[in-house]
């Protein structure tokens, strides 16, 4: 099967949902030679063997009102995360400034919430303004949901991205969340593409899904049109409803990051949270598979490895070129 796929993948004729289950449920060795054809469909699509950078600042946190159950900053919940009101444009620039001297080219503001307030709003707004005067960062934002004319604001502002990942597949997001809907989020996702914005899309694997609902997931983001996925790994935080879940096992996530390639040929796919608990020592292998994004520095709750080690790790697997795709 994996050979017929491959004059069909290169073609960029889409594999079929009932290919892809099949996929996801390989195991042992099996998963290398899907790695190998992930890879090959890659650079078929990406031949300039570069791995796109991106951080973020979590510009608000904590005192979330929705129940997501793998969330440290919801209100729900009894965890030790920090909280803190919206950081000030200038925090945020200063933030920003030493991101993009260690070379990373996008950048995301983020606020826990299920929305963002008319105050807040006008912080980001302002701060946009000033990161696009005082940087030559790709700027995006992570506000949760919003309508098309907070998206058009955003935009005139000089907001190029939205993320707004939909974090589990439909049927099985009511398991993780029950304070929105799933519609919201695609909602949300519209009204930013409607605005002109570009947006970036992904979720959270590892949270109790099957394989099926990870296929389903990625089928999702390839009818949505979307680009730009960030791949996050359930890393449970003590205090959550999903604290004693099983994290991935690093060749049940490469799998994974294979299929999403082979679903989703011409999209960019973020390795993002999660990704050096699961993975451990295998993280290089995620870029063999399919992944070419990287989100580098610390994460909303939990720390990261530092933007040197992760480039040079790039660099160890031949991606001297790290910038912007």
């Amino acid at each position: 099967m994996l050979e017929q796929l491959k004059v069909k993948i290169t073609d960029a004729l889409p594999i079929s949902k009932e290919t892809a289950m099949e996929l996801n449920q390989l195991t042992g060795l099996e998963i290398y030679d899907l790695v190998s054809l992930s890879g090959r469909v890659t650079r078929e699509h990406f031949p300039e063997n570069r791995v796109d950078l991106c951080s973020i600042i979590n510009a608000r946190s904590g005192h979330c009102s929705e129940n997501c159950t793998f969330c440290a900053q919801s209100s729900h919940y009894h965890t030790n995360v920090q909280t803190y009101p919206m950081l000030s444009p200038e925090k945020i620039l200063s933030y920003a400034i030493k991101v993009e001297s260690s070379g990373v080219q996008r950048f995301s503001m983020v606020t826990s919430g299920r929305g963002i307030s008319d105050r807040d709003l006008e912080t980001v707004l302002e701060t946009l303004v000033l990161l696009r005067r005082e940087t030559n960062l790709d700027l995006c934002a992570s506000l949760g949901i919003i309508n098309e004319k907070q998206a058009s604001m955003l935009a005139e502002a000089g907001l190029s991205t939205y993320h707004h990942n939909l974090e589990a597949s439909p049927g099985y997001f009511n398991q993780i969340c029950t304070t929105h809907t799933y519609q919201e989020r695609v909602e949300t996702i519209l009204a930013a593409q409607k605005a002109g914005l570009r947006v970036c899309v992904g979720g959270i694997l590892g949270l109790g899904e099957s394989p099926v609902h990870q296929v389903e997931l990625a089928l999702e983001l390839q009818k949505l049109h979307i680009d730009s996925v960030p791949l996050n790994f359930l890393n449970p935080i003590p205090g959550t409803p999903l604290q004693n879940q099983r994290i991935l096992s690093p060749l049940e996530i490469l799998r994974a990051i294979a299929v999403f390639r082979l679903v989703l040929p011409r999209a960019v796919l973020r390795l993002c949270g999660g990704r050096k608990e699961g993975l451990r020592r295998l993280q290089p292998l995620a870029f063999l598979a399919g992944a070419n994004g990287l989100m580098v520095g610390d994460y909303l709750t939990t720390s990261g490895e530092t933007i040197q080690e992760d480039l040079r790790m790039l660099q160890d697997l031949g991606f001297l070129n790290v910038q912007t795709i």
